[in-house]
């Protein structure tokens, strides 16, 4: 909550009474974007307010709608129900919970007539029952949440007071299916609730006019947008990338070579956040900082698998100042507000500059203050996209990323919410839906193909009376076909498809030796990981070692273990793409010895014997390398783009070596890289144009044979699953039972197979395939690269591995592939690999640490 101090009580008339009183005792001001949008709001504007982290944009937000309720006053006894006033729609259960203690505070210290309450997954029913006999003035929910309220009967009377609706961080809202669906919410708020205000906040955003069209109705001969107001610049800042005394990794994610530093920093710090970008890497962080945790510094672990209870201990316990440090992925990344964290770890590349100010905005979130943040990159290439995303948040880069077209799983869905709340016209909520921004440009036929999806499955699925979940009635309007499709709708809805997971419960042996009943439970993990497992594995949870014991029913059974070398779980999800800008900003740094000079030698040195031995590539351009390896032959191309948009690159070009006979045996796709090895020679094959890399890279491997490839694909079955969930085709749970995923993904092949038998063309399969070309192919991304390289592909025929190319040679055997040969993976350990690509010499000078050099200079 961020003001200036000053003695000055008017602020222009707009804070009076309490707010003056309660501002001028402590000698603070409200700030000049705050007062701005206060005066706006009053007016009838919808806004969105840009403004950095700790320049108070969640009291600014909220300014508007405690001052209505301080002039509205206290509703007298008998006065009849009353709406909610104002709804808070945070990204994050979390936040909503944080917002709602620190809001607490100030409306409790000036006395003021407002009522505050949470609404989460995480909120007991009978207080979901209670909101809504008797609501608060202000609730504050998330998406799903909202979706529930509105599929309710009594939505039209909750919410018929409705005056304004916050949307906390909406850069991270309206990018994702959940934004769509809470696009739809809106639409629908607006129509209970005519003259609904929207206030967005956020720090980060790259294209503000989006956000402002989000926030307001579309129609389809206007271009209506919000208000913007602009905070001020914030204290800029202070970003260091640790220097370690050991060896820089070439590959891995871990960073557990830095692991003394980065304790040595929480040591020196009040309160620390450390940051990873996936569940896994969150677990072994914690547990390597625990191992070396020689002063036994009060340490915490967060993460969305975790117990709710366990994460709400460890939120309560950073409030209350009680902790050094905590482990966190994207569950904290967001909003909370922790005056006492005074720096932020960043362990692995964050992979976006606008993620990265995300994240740093959580130390100090004083706008006045810099915040302070250390970055930890895990190997040499991420030492490089550390740089770039540093010298990003220097210049102030945003990267967010760019809004989508709404979702036709999402839209069946909503279409199917609706009717629950009440019978529709097709017609009145097809205007409805297109004043959603994301939903603007639906064509009307489409939209009757939705609605025809929800009442029937579709052509093919006509035929099963379970798929008629509405039904049209001689007045002309849809409803519901019977109660249960309600209950289920209810019980099913939301837009994040998680895999499947089972709880897990810590259990001991009796005396007997069988395994005893209850036991605390420590949260989830995916089934597929635990399907691995034989009894007595071992692997790490919430920072325990754990012995797999046992499944019965829902739940894996566990017991407390000691084994030093567990087995880690693997969430899936987790990983994030590398944006467009750090890619372009590291091709960038490689081509431009110059900027060499802020990395450190290990990195200098490795950069300066691939230029010696290869070359490296120009911004725009793209190097192939080929070389022998054993009796292989293998081809790296470095492209920079992502590990999605390179794993699809791979799939097509092993297609297309395959068939010019080059016997193709796998590829490995990382972030910055993509190695694909065969039995021929690929470097042979490409000087003598057999094929030509020209042809080889073509923009038209996005045509046919990406078709050809999705329809062979696993990939397709896979998100399949996840529209059909969302779309309600297939219910994972029912009153008194959850489907097993394995019992999801038998339902999901089964339909899937029908529909593209029967149906090709289904709307469900078209909304797949929308997902998957956005989503797990990056498509549009690669279709770019293509685009950028034509005429400026280098090939290098080499003799040996080079330096550039260890880091991907080091991850094979991750994708292997089918095809005229058997997959065979090479199993020479990293130091053979490494003395290839440098040479002895080299490689002493390039491997050793700085602890090395320093010793060495001292002899000499």
């Amino acid at each position: 909550m961020s003001v200036t101090h000053s003695t000055d009580p008017g602020h222009d008339g707009l804070l009076s009474g309490p707010f003056a009183e309660w501002f001028l005792a402590r000698g603070w001001a409200p700030r000049a974007h705050q007062l701005e949008l206060l005066a706006r709001s009053r007016s009838g504007e919808s806004l969105l307010l840009i403004a950095p982290t700790g320049a108070g944009k969640t009291l600014a937000g909220f300014l508007p709608s405690l001052t209505d309720l301080f002039a509205r006053g206290r509703m007298p006894p008998g006065s009849g129900f009353t709406g909610i006033h104002t709804l808070y729609i945070s990204p994050l259960k979390a936040l909503a919970v944080d917002i709602e203690r620190n809001l607490t505070t100030p409306v409790e210290e000036m006395g003021l007539p407002v009522t505050i309450e949470t609404r989460t997954g995480d909120t007991p029913q009978s207080k979901r029952q209670r909101q809504r006999l008797n609501p608060p003035d202000i609730l504050l929910t998330t998406p799903e949440q909202l979706a529930l309220l509105i599929a309710n009967g009594e939505a039209d009377r909750f919410f018929k007071d409705l005056q304004i609706v916050v949307f906390d961080e909406l850069h991270s809202l309206v990018t994702s299916k959940r934004g769509h669906l809470l696009s739809l919410g809106l639409a629908r708020l607006r129509r209970l609730a005519p003259g609904l205000r929207t206030i967005g906040l956020s720090a980060t955003v790259a294209e503000p006019m989006d956000l402002r069209r989000w926030l307001v109705e579309q129609a389809p001969d206007a271009d209506h947008h919000a208000g913007l107001v602009l905070g001020p610049e914030g204290a800029r800042p202070i970003i260091t990338i640790l220097k370690s005394e050991e060896r820089i990794p070439w590959s891995g994610h871990s960073a557990r070579y830095a692991m003394p530093e980065v304790y040595q920093a929480i040591r020196e710090h009040r309160t620390a956040l450390l940051f990873v970008n996936t569940r896994s890497q969150a677990e072994m962080l914690f547990q390597e900082l625990w191992n070396i945790n020689e002063e036994t510094l009060p340490i915490a672990l967060h993460h969305g698998s975790l117990d709710v209870g366990q994460r709400r201990k460890v939120e309560a316990a950073m409030a209350e100042n009680r902790l050094r440090a905590v482990v966190a992925t994207s569950t904290l990344d967001l909003g909370i507000d922790w005056g006492d964290v005074d720096l932020v770890i960043h362990v692995g590349a964050p992979k976006g500059a606008s993620r990265l100010a995300q994240r740093i905005g959580r130390a100090n979130h004083r706008m006045d203050e810099p915040s302070r943040a250390i970055l930890v990159p895990a190997n040499r290439f991420e030492v490089m996209e550390c740089q770039a995303a540093l010298d990003a948040n220097y210049v102030g880069a945003q990267d967010t990323p760019p809004m989508t077209e709404g979702a036709l799983d999402v839209l069946a869905q909503h279409v199917l919410g609706m009717a629950c709340a009440a019978p529709f016209d097709e017609d009145a909520l097809f205007t409805e839906v297109i004043s959603a921004a994301p939903y603007a440009a639906l064509p009307r036929e489409t939209f009757s193909r939705v609605v025809d999806f929800v009442a029937t499955g579709g052509y093919a699925l006509r035929t099963y009376e379970r798929y008629a979940r509405i039904r049209r009635t001689t007045d002309g309007l849809w409803r519901v076909s019977n109660p249960q499709v309600a209950q289920q709708y209810r019980m099913n809805l939301g837009t994040i498809v998680e895999m499947p997971m089972l709880n897990l419960r810590l259990v001991r042996r009796n005396a007997r030796g069988s395994l005893g009943r209850g036991g605390a439970t420590l949260g989830k993990v995916e089934e597929y990981f635990l399907e691995t497992m034989t009894p007595g594995d071992t692997f790490l949870f919430a920072g325990k070692v754990l012995r797999f014991e046992a499944i019965r029913e829902n739940e894996c059974l566990v017991s407390q273990a000691f084994s030093m070398d567990p087995k880690v779980p693997v969430y899936a999800g987790g990983k994030f793409p590398l944006s467009t800008y750090l890619a372009d900003q590291v091709r960038a740094m490689l081509a431009d010895p110059e900027r060499w000079r802020a990395l450190p030698p290990q990195v200098r040195d490795w950069l300066s014997i691939q230029r010696d031995v290869s070359m490296l590539p120009g911004r725009d351009e793209l190097l192939i390398e080929t070389f022998p390896r054993g009796s292989r032959h293998y081809m790296v191309a470095y492209a920079f783009e992502g590990r999605l948009a390179h794993q699809t690159l791979g799939m097509l070009l092993t297609r297309r070596l395959e068939r010019a006979g080059l016997k193709p045996l796998g590829f490995v796709a990382t972030d910055y890289s993509l190695a694909v090895w065969a039995l021929d020679d690929l470097g042979a094959a490409f000087r003598t144009r057999q094929p030509s890399l020209a042809d080889l890279f073509d923009e038209d491997m996005l045509g046919d044979d990406l078709e050809a490839w999705l329809d062979e694909s696993w990939m397709l079955k896979r998100t399949f699953r996840n529209c059909a969930v969302i779309a309600g085709l297939i219910d994972q749970r029912h009153p008194g039972r959850e489907k097993t995923g394995r019992q999801v993904t038998v339902s999901a092949d089964l339909i899937y197979g029908v529909l593209r038998s029967h149906e090709p063309d289904h709307i469900l399969l078209q909304a797949t395939r929308q997902d998957a070309a956005a989503g797990l192919l990056d498509i549009a991304r690669l279709g770019a690269m293509l685009n950028r390289i034509r005429g400026h592909i280098t090939h290098r025929a080499l003799d040996r591995i080079s330096p550039l190319a260890v880091p991907v040679m080091l991850e094979i055997g991750k994708e292997p592939v089918s095809g005229e040969a058997h997959d065979q993976v090479l199993a020479e350990a990293a130091e053979d690999l490494i003395a290839e690509a440098m040479g002895d010499a080299a490689m002493r000078e390039a491997e050793a640490s700085p602890r090395e050099i320093d010793g060495r200079r001292e002899r000499e």
